[in-house]
């Protein structure tokens, strides 16, 4: 079948930066340095048929681009699904498509274990996060437009100075926490960002793939991508504590080796920065808990009241639109940082009370999930409804909004 409906002139590769290797050429003890050669492209070349189709997804300003056996290509924009053309992909197109996505090995890694998961560049200097994988009907793909500019503190939603308070801490555990699609990838980038910018610092980030790229500055980052530079989160983090870092930040705490290894970090002179798909301070504690074996926990319990330092979990809704203006996205953000009281709550056991103490400690920079909500509804920045369907106690919410029912 054509796929002329889809075919673009992808625009010519920008020429790569210099690179920034901070001090370098300046130190008297080093003198001159040969300079340092360009790290060889690790990607397969991009197709016409995939140049395009990203093309178009960056043009549509989507979020997400489906490829699916029986459909034509889809775009998310503003949260709805949007055919890019009219004509029905067959198992054999989409097929050939995700082939062509996937280097060999992670071909191999799709027919092996069903998914691969990994980062593309495209020629605008965009990336995106493909998730290649086999189903009923054939093989499909996501993939996940990964925003150029880097959000501000404010931009999110976040008092800056609570979360460069903690930033400037020298160890403990910082948890960014939401579902799938939150901006957790975005928050953790900015967090990163801001080291890097702001500290003389040396940040090793796991993660999978590799989202933001992140020159050095002041600081000095090393980023590492599970399956291609390392096998998986525990062993990079194993091996993270070996290589000098100040600052270690984790894609994802996926299992009950990466927990411990993050915990230990946090508590032996690390800052670490990890996510997790809970939402709510209360649920993210409980989740860390639950992992470990039950002669384990209350052991866990103390190693959390010592290292965590904050929570911060989100939400991503569409917001409400001015006249003209296309559907925002608009986060929905609880931030709980630790104190003596909820210390004492989680070594006590007694963490279903957290949620008291975040509603009682706003002049310690704390907020719940609800009540972010309610001022973005005051704001006239979401709708009452939207919400509603996010917040973890709609009925408090509705009488702190006014609404009977």
């Amino acid at each position: 079948m054509s796929m002329d409906d889809v075919l673009i002139q992808p625009s010519a590769p920008p020429a790569p930066d210099a690179p920034n290797t901070p001090g370098a050429a300046d130190s008297p003890l080093l003198g001159e340095l040969p300079a340092r050669p360009q790290a060889p492209a690790r990607a397969p070349a991009m197709s016409p048929t995939i140049a395009a189709l990203l093309e178009r997804c960056i043009t549509a300003g989507a979020s997400d681009l489906h490829i699916h056996p029986m459909s034509p290509p889809i775009v998310r924009v503003n949260g709805t699904l949007t055919p890019l053309a009219q004509k029905i992909w067959d198992p054999e197109t989409t097929e050939s498509v995700c082939r062509a996505l996937c280097s060999d090995s992670q071909w191999d890694e799709v027919q092996r274990d069903g998914t691969a998961d990994f980062g593309i560049p495209h020629a605008r200097g965009e990336r995106f996060r493909a998730s290649v994988m086999r189903q009923q009907q054939g093989y499909a793909a996501v993939l996940r437009r990964i925003p150029r500019q880097l959000m501000d503190f404010a931009e999110i939603g976040l008092p800056e100075d609570t979360i460069t308070g903690l930033l400037r801490r020298p160890r403990g555990l910082i948890l960014v926490t939401g579902p799938t699609g939150s901006g957790k990838s975005t928050t953790l980038a900015t967090m990163v960002d801001w080291v890097n910018t702001n500290m003389s610092r040396h940040i090793v980030t796991v993660e999978d793939p590799v989202e933001f790229r992140h020159d050095n500055k002041q600081g000095l980052v090393t980023q590492r991508e599970v399956g291609t530079d390392v096998p998986g989160f525990a062993e990079a983090m194993r091996r993270a504590l070996r290589q000098d870092p100040d600052v270690v930040m984790l894609g994802e705490m996926r299992d009950l080796e990466t927990i411990a290894a993050a915990l230990t970090a946090a508590e032996t002179g690390h800052l670490v920065f990890g996510t997790l798909h809970t939402t709510g301070s209360a649920k993210t504690i409980n989740r860390i808990i639950d992992v470990f074996p039950s002669d384990q926990q209350a052991q866990i319990r103390v190693q959390l009241a010592l290292s965590l330092l904050a929570v911060i979990s989100q939400v991503l809704m569409p917001g409400r639109p001015k006249p003209g203006e296309t559907v925002p996205r608009v986060a929905g953000l609880e931030l709980m940082s630790m104190t003596p009281a909820v210390a004492n709550l989680i070594r006590n056991n007694e963490i279903a009370r957290i949620q008291d103490v975040i509603q009682t400690s706003r002049d310690r920079g704390m907020f719940s999930l609800d009540s972010n909500l309610q001022h973005l509804v005051q704001q006239g920045r979401v709708d009452a409804d939207v919400a509603l369907a996010y917040s973890q106690d709609p009925p408090t919410l509705r009488r702190l909004l006014g609404i009977g029912g």
